[in-house]
């Protein structure tokens, strides 16, 4: 495998639980009809179209050989990821209490949802204006929230084998931790990005 392909294989990894637990999540959704499920479809459809065109989107291969490929996936994958932050945010503020993960998961899931929403929404902003380091950058923050489930499911898979499966203010911690950490990475990845191009 040729080393431009090595991030996007891993991202699509990264991704692969999630979209895995997602497809059969939608499956047991099919036909049900409550205040519920057309946030949680949404989510979980939007997050699917999301993480894997924006791990395609990360190939500088595909955006040099294929340019129009790349501007006609990303408008796509946009939306999205504007779907499934969207829907989290409705999905973390209607369940902020109910779910028994208390209000601290709530609030991470607004916050983090509500930063996707605007990381995707200034990289728009920077590509209108043609600002391409600008717009890299931001997409790089958005799609870093936009697939913490897979970075959830990694932290969260060696607590329960350890601990057993948290819930509360644990749970709330590794899957915030998740994001904080993918963020982490993706501003590292823009810095190097930025050293390269000074």
């Amino acid at each position: 495998m040729r080393t431009g392909w090595r991030v996007p294989a891993g991202l699509i990894g990264l991704s692969a639980l999630p979209l895995v637990v997602g497809g059969v999540r939608l499956g047991e959704l099919a036909g049900q009809r409550d205040a519920d499920t057309l946030p949680l479809v949404l989510h979980i459809v939007g997050a699917m179209v999301f993480s894997l065109l924006g791990a395609l989107q990360v190939a500088s291969g595909v955006r040099r050989r294929w340019p129009g490929w790349h501007r006609v996936a990303g408008r796509v994958a946009v939306p999205g990821g504007l779907l499934a932050g969207g829907a989290g945010v409705w999905l973390g503020v209607a369940h902020a209490q109910g779910d028994g993960d208390g209000g601290l998961l709530g609030g991470f899931r607004v916050v983090f949802g509500g930063g996707m929403l605007v990381f995707l929404v200034l990289g728009f902003i920077a590509i209108r204006r043609r600002d391409l380091r600008r717009h890299r950058a931001w997409m790089m923050r958005g799609y870093a929230v936009g697939v913490g489930a897979g970075t959830q499911a990694l932290l969260l898979i060696p607590y329960v084998a350890i601990a057993g499966n948290p819930v509360g203010v644990p749970r709330a911690l590794v899957m915030g931790g998740a994001w904080v950490l993918n963020l982490v990475v993706a501003e590292l990845a823009i810095r190097g990005q930025r050293r390269l191009v000074s």
